[in-house]
């Protein structure tokens, strides 16, 4: 690559918040603040129990297959309105959208969400990142972003099965927190990132491996 291609993709990753190569080791996690108004009227507002809160533990046990031996790879949870949204390898382009209701039903579960093991969904996944390399199309990109790119497909990690098993099983705690609670979470195995909004409007980006220091420093006593 020119030097411009190389000045290029170094600023292209580091004004990113989550960059294509996801959060680097110097942003194991990340704040952003939201709408000051929200955060300022944050005790004013009771909080509402939603579908999500009263299911929370059958849910729970979905989210796991879901993620560790089914099709999905992206999975959002609104705890404020009940929103399910979940994206799958197998047409990782698209969103799908279920209520909360209804992911409660095993039998729902089988039938929307094709199984397969984790360990053939990141090979799925591995698959899909090189084969889009090899189209036509993606040639014709800079150089920087080719080598972006490049980089992401070779080295991209997965969560490790057991923080994915952690993350779903502490949410509930922190939904629970008297003053500073989750209204909605996103957990993407492929990045291995957490992604919270708080009541307060509050964001945080998370990476996988940082997860319980983030916990125990910052939100569970």
């Amino acid at each position: 690559m020119s030097k411009r291609d190389i000045e290029i993709e170094e600023k292209v990753l580091k004004e990113s918040i989550l960059s294509a190569s996801g959060l680097n080791s110097e942003t194991l996690q990340i704040g952003i603040k939201g709408d000051p108004s929200l955060r300022e009227t944050t005790y004013a507002r009771k909080k509402y129990n939603s579908s999500v809160d009263s299911l929370y533990e059958p849910l729970a046990a979905n989210f796991k297959e879901l993620l560790l031996n089914r099709s999905t790879f992206r999975l959002y949870i609104g705890f404020n309105n009940g929103e399910i949204r979940t994206a799958s390898v197998f047409d990782p382009m698209r969103i799908e959208v279920h209520s909360a209701e209804k992911m409660v039903d095993r039998e729902y579960i089988e039938r929307q969400f094709p199984a397969v093991s984790y360990e053939d969904k990141i090979r799925f996944v591995n698959d899909i990142y090189w084969n889009i390399a090899a189209n036509p199309i993606y040639k014709s990109l800079p150089g920087y972003w080719q080598n972006i790119l490049n980089k992401r497909n070779a080295e991209w990690e997965p969560m490790e099965k057991e923080e994915i098993i952690n993350v779903i099983s502490t949410l509930k705690v922190l939904r629970d927190m008297p003053e500073y609670y989750i209204r909605n979470v996103t957990i993407c195995m492929v990045q291995s990132f957490v992604r919270i909004q708080f009541n307060c409007d509050g964001t945080q980006l998370v990476s996988a491996e940082n997860y319980q220091s983030f916990l125990e420093e910052n939100l569970i006593a």
